[in-house]
């Protein structure tokens, strides 16, 4: 690589303990609301998955949110939980799983690839494992490539680091 040439990293990482944490800021907020009084509602770090159980679907869904403000105060990227459907776990109550999603997948990162190219800046980019690097002469270049896929629906958030 040339000196004169600029580079950034596209990744999107979870943040483990920042979700282990929001995990017990959540549970905490939970235990003290008098909505939650008497009724079940857990959250659970099982294999790397969230596991949301409610007494059932409506209270999985109050669960996630508290959950959910937790975690984006915490900055970890909500858009990189991907929940299944409910499902039904002991007792009647509602469980459901959530993955928790670090990386680039080879499919959204060849529709990255393919923007990046579409959009006609002097730049290059390339897939490393789960992470794209960005190249270009241009500072300006590079800007105008993290503001493009800051804009493009993919089902995870993208951060950009290592900016040289």
């Amino acid at each position: 690589m040339a000196a004169k040439e600029a580079s950034f990293d596209v990744t999107s990482e979870m943040n483990m303990e920042e979700v282990k944490n929001s995990i017990q800021i959540a549970l905490k907020e939970i235990k003290n609301r008098f909505d939650f009084k008497g009724s079940i509602a857990d959250i659970k770090l099982e294999n790397n998955k969230l596991v949301v159980i409610a007494e059932d679907d409506y209270k999985v869904e109050q669960v996630k949110d508290v959950l959910f403000s937790k975690l984006v105060k915490r900055a970890v990227p909500i858009k990189n939980i991907h929940f299944s459907s409910s499902e039904k776990a002991l007792g009647g109550s509602a469980r459901q799983y959530g993955d928790l999603i670090s990386g680039i997948d080879k499919d959204n990162a060849k529709k990255i690839n393919v923007a990046i190219k579409n959009s006609g800046l002097k730049v290059k980019s390339q897939i490393q494992e789960d992470q794209i690097r960005v190249t270009g002469k241009s500072r300006d270049d590079l800007q105008k490539v993290i503001t493009l896929l800051r804009n493009l629906d993919l089902p995870v958030e993208l951060q950009f680091t290592n900016f040289r």
